[in-house]
């Protein structure tokens, strides 16, 4: 059952909209892959919306909850839809957005989905042929902490783990990577050690500050490793 208004989730996101290098990063991370009419899966109070909104990109806006979709309808002008993805008529609830966008994303998203082959089946189904899927979730199970529970995560990945579920759907993978190395130093200490339930705004805020450090974190580990992982597939049949 979805709880009607996300507590935890809207203190996090209020947290993570202050850290505008982080969002900047997160940002220009996914943007390379995301081209023509975007669809953003999950967009909760706009922190990466906004940046795409403010470079002219085409992209509607949809979130699971009521409270967020307002939220986001008071600060932009774009469209605003509610969007379930294990929705049992999806299909016939969402025909009119049926293979209408060149790129569907979702960041954070598919670990709060029980069904996340199911999730990922919709979210194709959204795709144009030749679209583009790029999603993001948290990484490696050894982190599952209060965080993860407070947020109503029903698991973390790894890049294998998020790839088999793009497989199942028969979406091609064109790239994998990890994002946020120095992360997992974080968020083990706060969630795992500290037993925090919601990320600490100073520890953002810190956080925020040394991002240029973290990129460079990123880069020297190859992508290979980090708080979150991203896979990049596109719809080749029809």
């Amino acid at each position: 059952m979805i709880k009607e208004i996300d507590v935890e989730g809207l203190t996090t996101l209020t947290v993570i909209e202050k850290a505008d290098r982080f969002n900047n990063w997160m940002y220009t991370t996914i943007a390379p892959h995301c081209t023509g009419k975007i669809l953003e899966i999950g967009s909760g109070i706009g922190n990466i919306s906004q940046f795409f909104i403010k470079n002219n990109q085409d992209i509607t806006l949809s979130d699971l909850r009521d409270n967020y979709c307002e939220i986001l309808k008071q600060k932009f002008s774009n469209d605003v839809i509610k969007v379930d993805l294990v929705h049992p008529n999806f299909e016939e609830e969402y025909k009119d957005l049926l293979a209408t966008f060149d790129t569907v994303f979702a960041l954070n998203v598919v670990e709060h989905i029980k069904d996340d082959v199911q999730a990922i089946a919709n979210c194709k189904r959204l795709l144009k042929q030749n679209g583009t899927l790029l999603i993001l979730v948290p990484a490696y199970q050894f982190l599952f902490n209060n965080f993860d529970v407070e947020l109503e995560h029903f698991r973390r990945y790894t890049q294998k783990g998020l790839k088999s579920i793009i497989q199942k759907n028969n979406l091609t993978t064109i790239k994998e990577f990890s994002f946020n190395f120095i992360g997992i130093f974080g968020w083990y200490f706060s969630g795992n050690i500290l037993k925090k339930k919601t990320i600490p705004e100073g520890q953002m805020g810190f956080f925020n500050l040394f991002v240029p450090i973290f990129k460079l974190a990123d880069f020297v580990t190859f992508r290979k490793i980090g708080l979150s992982v991203i896979n990049v597939s596109v719809k080749k049949e029809s």
